[in-house]
């Protein structure tokens, strides 16, 4: 029986209304105080540039300490307050470093309470999640909250919002589900929700794998399907396990097997995918791995997100062609397991059988690739291999290189044939963000020394041999890394000794990555290489693309050795037609002559020689492509560069494709890529001449087809 006075305090209790401490939806902190960087001059307006979409916050602002990206540190103080409810009800998210992303409750000076975000490992979610902290046992105290940022590494932030002291309880956080799905198709079929808060996805089966995603798995309709090939678990039980769901949600019971991937008519012809420039059939693509040619075709393999618009998920996609313009996508060669993500690397053909790995007549192709984050965050280099160039083992005995430094990835791996033996550049962190290039040795691509080293280079490296202006007696080794900057210098095996001081490479914007490709055809020591393109496709179910394959040759200059970059010539193959125009001089008052000309898909070929001084402006599609000729400074879409070189005669190489401009001038000697979303309404060309004059000796456009065919699209 319920005496009157506790009716009457129930009573009161539950008439308590709940008391904001911070909503965060003012320009500024108010009397909240800020230390550091990190949380910038007021609340975020959700996402930051550069992070993840963050989700799961109430209203318009909240606490990011994105503000510096994940370098930067600081705190965020709020005034002293009265401890008057129950609980403290909050959403969190970010880092979960204790003590550093954090909030703390302090009482008398002391930390009494602390809660961190859920992220430690790569992938993961921006999603803030509610928390509580019961303080009945405080109540009538004071105490003052601290929003904590002392971390500068991977998930090095954190995100609060809607602190409330309350009698009530949280709202019931999304909690784990789980079904079984009989796989009897070829492919997996994953609704994806873009912006959806991610959530971590397991398959997995007896006698088969464990997959785990990071997934933004719609719980609605969903904007596009991801897909998997389900041959691991092909006529098995898996079980499909879901981190958090709503109740009753559909998004788990949504997924499917099936024999085909959703609208793949559609394939190749979305309004902004590009044309003659690779990018994966669904999801995001980065770095191109593997470049090689085995059984007769070049083999891209590429960093692939199949489930996810952003990065995550490292598997390794795969596309293979018979002329470098044509591919087709045959399947992710590498997935994740529990070494970790698989993240970038290289592929040779071993000739000579010295991994035993061989069969027979058939050479096998090895893969040599770093694996990221298990266990303990650790980056080993591991192997695959390969007899058909379509399904690939890992070796039972993998790590083949463990771990040097707390940071170590992207094995570039070749033979050199006067010492014989197998060479690795690997990127190695040493302490205090000192970049290096480790070589390393081998006699059978499974047993590794360390040998010198290179300084201040950065991620995926490359090293290979050029011949000076083509002449084989004369050659010359290339060190590169991520950002295409590069020295020419020798190399015996052992020590890369550089004769040049290091080399800008590539002038544009979103080049990142490149790699040489291994094991060509006897063509004379051509090399040929692809970048990473980082050209957004918004609003499609892909994400990114690879440059034009290009044709690297070393020239000698008057400032020494410099190496060129032009499309390699079997990009000739797409021209369908074309147009040009007659010798003639430009003046400040001419009529454009390319009123008539349109540009979709397109190679154009310029020849201009400069008189008086001039700086001429070409607009291609609204991209403006200045080049100053008394500056000597080209500036393209608001972006300078120095324009190195001789300008008696310009030359211009520009494609054009949905999503980006290449520009090559100064006959290779400055490439210029450039990410650039083209309306399909403007396909203009102008030029115009603001000072002096111009000859244009020659202008030709080509019209070029879709790389892509019915042939190319599987599955």
């Amino acid at each position: 029986m319920m005496h009157a006075w506790m009716l009457v305090a129930s009573i009161g209790l539950a008439d308590r209304p709940d008391l904001p401490l911070a909503r965060f939806e003012a320009r500024t902190y108010g009397t909240w105080r800020t230390e550091g960087e990190a949380f910038g001059h007021g609340p975020a307006a959700g996402t930051l540039p550069n992070q993840m979409s963050v989700t799961g916050y109430q209203g318009i602002g909240l606490v990011n300490s994105f503000d510096g990206g994940d370098a930067a540190t600081g705190k965020l103080i709020s005034p002293d307050f009265t401890l008057t409810r129950h609980r403290i009800l909050f959403l969190i998210g970010g880092g979960g470093w204790e003590k550093k992303t954090c909030m703390h409750l302090f009482v008398d000076g002391k930390i009494v309470r602390s809660a961190t975000g859920p992220n430690r490992e790569s992938g993961g979610s921006e999603e803030l999640l509610p928390a509580q902290w019961d303080v009945r046992d405080l109540e009538g105290m004071t105490g003052r909250i601290e929003i904590i940022d002392d971390a500068t590494g991977g998930w090095g932030h954190i995100n609060v919002d809607e602190i409330v002291l309350s009698d009530n309880d949280p709202p019931a956080p999304p909690g784990p589900a789980e079904r079984e799905l009989l796989v009897d198709e070829p492919y997996l079929l994953l609704p994806i929700k873009d912006n959806h808060p991610r959530r971590k996805l397991t398959i997995s089966a007896e006698g088969g794998p464990t997959l785990s995603l990071d997934i933004e798995l719609a719980d609605e309709r969903p904007d596009w399907w991801a897909f998997i090939s389900a041959e691991p678990w092909m006529r098995k039980k898996v079980l499909l396990r879901i981190d958090r769901m709503a109740a009753g949600a559909p998004g788990l019971g949504m997924i499917r097997s099936a024999n085909s991937i959703p609208h793949r008519e559609e394939l190749y012809q979305e309004s902004r995918r590009p044309q003659f420039h690779f990018s994966s059939q669904r999801g995001w693509n980065n770095d191109p791995n593997g470049l090689s040619f085995f059984k007769g075709e070049y083999h891209l393999f590429y960093q692939h997100n199949p489930v996810g618009w952003n990065w995550g998920n490292m598997h390794w996609g795969h596309a293979v062609s018979k002329d470098l313009v044509h591919w087709q996508e045959v399947g992710d060669a590498l997935m994740p397991d529990e070494q970790g993500a698989m993240f970038s690397g290289s592929a040779v053909v071993d000739f000579k059988n010295s991994s035993g790995l061989s069969r027979g007549e058939s050479p096998a192709q090895i893969l040599l690739y770093t694996a990221w984050g298990q266990p303990q965050r650790q980056d080993i280099q591991s192997l695959a291999y390969s007899l058909d160039g379509r399904s690939y083992i890992k070796l039972p005995q993998n790590p083949v290189v463990k771990q040097i430094t707390a940071g170590n990835r992207d094995p570039k791996v070749f033979w050199h044939e006067p010492s014989q033996q197998w060479v690795m550049a690997l990127y190695v962190e040493q302490p205090k963000g000192r970049h290096t290039i480790q070589f390393l040795h081998s006699s059978d691509l499974k047993n590794w020394s360390q040998g010198s080293h290179a300084e201040g280079f950065f991620e995926c490296p490359d090293l290979f041999e050029l011949a000076l202006d083509g002449d084989p007696s004369r050659k010359k080794w290339i060190l590169t890394a991520a950002d295409s900057g590069h020295k020419v210098g020798s190399f015996d095996g052992k020590t890369f000794t550089p004769e040049t001081e290091k080399l800008t490479g590539h002038r544009g914007r979103g080049f990142y990555a490149a790699q040489t490709f291994s094991d060509l055809p006897n063509e004379d020591g051509r090399r040929v290489q692809i970048g990473w393109l980082q050209a957004p496709s918004p609003g499609m179910p892909f994400n990114q693309a690879m440059s034009l394959p290009m044709e690297l040759r070393l020239v000698s200059t008057a400032d020494g050795p410099r190496m060129t970059w032009n499309p390699v010539r079997e990009l000739e193959r797409l021209r369908t037609g074309q147009a040009q125009l007659e010798r003639q001089l430009i003046r400040p008052s001419s009529n454009n002559p390319f009123d008539n000309w349109k540009l979709d898909l397109f190679e154009l070929r310029l020849r201009i020689r400069p008189m008086n001084g001039p700086r001429i402006t070409l607009d291609v599609r609204g991209a403006k492509l200045v080049l100053d000729v008394e500056k000597k400074e080209i500036v393209f879409l608001d972006h300078h560069l120095a324009w190195p070189g001789s300008h008696d005669e310009i030359n211009l190489t520009i494609f054009g494709d949905r999503t980006s401009l290449e520009v090559f001038t100064d006959e290779g000697k400055t490439y210029i890529p450039m990410p650039f979303l083209a309306d399909p309404k403007n396909q203009s060309l102008a030029i115009h001449v603001n000072e002096g004059e111009i000859e244009l000796m020659e202008s030709v456009l080509h019209h070029l087809s879709s790389s892509w065919t019915n042939d190319h699209s599987s599955p």
